[in-house]
């Protein structure tokens, strides 16, 4: 009897094993899920491999794979109800891009075919990746008191994301009339001329790098814009440009020497800016009071082609007139801009700028050493997880009025190895302040 109870034991094991594992398998069988990336239509990104992407089930399970090269991202599930979605950052041209996408109620059933694509479409969200951080154009008062120094002028550039910068056919603009408060011709009754062309006027010529301009992320390259030299030796209230990372210099375009003498050897030829010109004089005279101020890449074509493109050419109602001469740079090229007005001047003062550019202006008391500075944007700053107990507040470098509303010392916290994220809303009102001191004297 023990026999046959022990026997009938076994075998009611092994069919309940059984009956588990048949059950296990319909749980446990699984489906090829392909989720397709679709980029916005125009835009200048593609497919890449790499791109993470995530489904999530309806449980909260989470499943992950990356695209290949044809943004493609496989998954193998079992049945469910998931929500597809990838978010991609990228940098192309000068500009960050954050690309985001979300496909739910993906269901997944016996009737599921490996054929089967989910497609998801991507969002795109665009801005600028290198910004200009400081602008020193005003000029400092000379040590006897006889009056100011103003050829002392540099940009600092800044990568203000989280990719880093490859810029290619990278240039330097401004915009004619230099000072603001000048006739300018290209207004008709109260409204710029070019308003809507999508172009801004780059005045006399550009500078435009010979090779590649690259920016770590989070970093910045002082350009010497006159004097690649250590004016502080001559005028102790002016600044050091003898260690600058790049400088302009043509002396064949333009031979000026007060405003060009040779440069430090600290700087190597390789990151010297070249220039072409195609209006008059002798130097590329950005104003020291009012200037308006732009960065740019002309993409595919080479500077020289574009600036000698004589279709690209006017003089605002001055035809013939070399010294008026400007050439039209696509408002699609242009990388960030400030637009500077005289506090002196600033009831004459207009817009050269259009808003799809900059949209304000920022104010300059010029000849006190007063310097041009970006806005902390703060609680992008305060987010940066790395910035906890780096940054350094009550700011007190703001002058006549103009200040960080942030409060965040964004000198002093860079070299307490915080990151800095300026803020950059295409309106110099919000963006920038007047600094009391130039950042390459603190």
């Amino acid at each position: 009897m023990k026999m046959k109870k022990y026997a009938f034991l076994i075998l009611s094991v092994l069919l309940f094993c059984a009956a588990c594992s048949d059950d296990e398998n319909d749980v446990y069988k699984t489906y090829l899920v392909t989720v397709q990336l679709a980029y916005p239509s125009g835009s200048e990104l593609s497919a890449v491999e790499g791109v993470p992407v995530k489904l999530t089930g309806s449980t909260g399970t989470t499943y992950d794979a990356t695209t290949d090269a044809n943004g493609k991202a496989a998954f193998t599930v079992p049945a469910g109800i998931y929500e597809a979605s990838a978010s991609e950052k990228r940098a192309s041209n000068g500009y960050s891009f954050i690309l985001n996408g979300v496909k739910s109620g993906i269901t997944v059933t016996e009737t599921w075919t490996g054929d089967s694509v989910v497609e998801v479409a991507l969002t795109e969200s665009k801005s600028g990746q290198v910004i200009i951080k400081e602008l020193y154009v005003g000029g400092c008062q000379k040590d006897d008191g006889s009056g100011n120094y103003q050829y002392d002028k540099y940009v600092i550039l800044y990568n203000n994301s989280e990719q880093a910068a490859t810029l290619g056919n990278f240039c330097l603009g401004m915009v004619n009339p230099y000072n603001a408060n000048s006739t300018i011709n290209d207004y008709k009754d109260g409204v710029l001329s070019y308003a809507n062309d999508n172009y801004i006027p780059a005045g006399c010529g550009i500078w435009y790098l010979p090779r590649n301009l690259t920016i770590e992320a989070g970093k910045q390259v002082v350009i010497a814009l006159n004097g690649a030299i250590n004016h502080t030796l001559t005028y102790s209230n002016s600044v050091n440009l003898s260690t600058a990372d790049y400088c302009t210099y043509d002396i064949e375009d333009f031979s000026q020497t007060n405003y060009y003498p040779t440069p430090s050897e600290s700087i190597p030829t390789a990151n010297y800016f070249t220039a072409y010109k195609y209006g008059q004089g002798t130097a590329w005279v950005l104003s020291n009071q009012s200037p308006a101020f732009f960065i740019f890449s002309t993409h595919d074509v080479t500077p020289e082609v574009f600036a000698s493109n004589t279709d690209y050419h006017y003089t605002a109602d001055k035809e013939g007139n070399a010294v008026y001469r400007c050439t039209k740079v696509p408002t699609d090229w242009i990388l960030d801009a400030v637009e500077v007005f005289s506090q002196a001047q600033l009831a004459k003062s207009q817009k050269r700028l259009t808003p799809a550019i900059d949209a304000g202006y920022t104010v300059l008391t010029n000849a006190q050493g007063y310097t041009s500075y970006r806005n902390v944007d703060k609680q992008a700053t305060e987010a940066v997880e790395e910035n906890s107990g780096k940054l350094v507040y009550s700011y007190n470098y703001g002058t006549d009025g103009s200040t960080d509303p942030s409060g965040i010392d964004a000198e002093a916290s860079l070299k307490n190895g915080a990151r800095i994220i300026y803020q950059d809303t295409n309106n110099s009102t919000n963006d920038f302040h007047q600094r009391k001191q130039a950042s390459l004297r603190d």
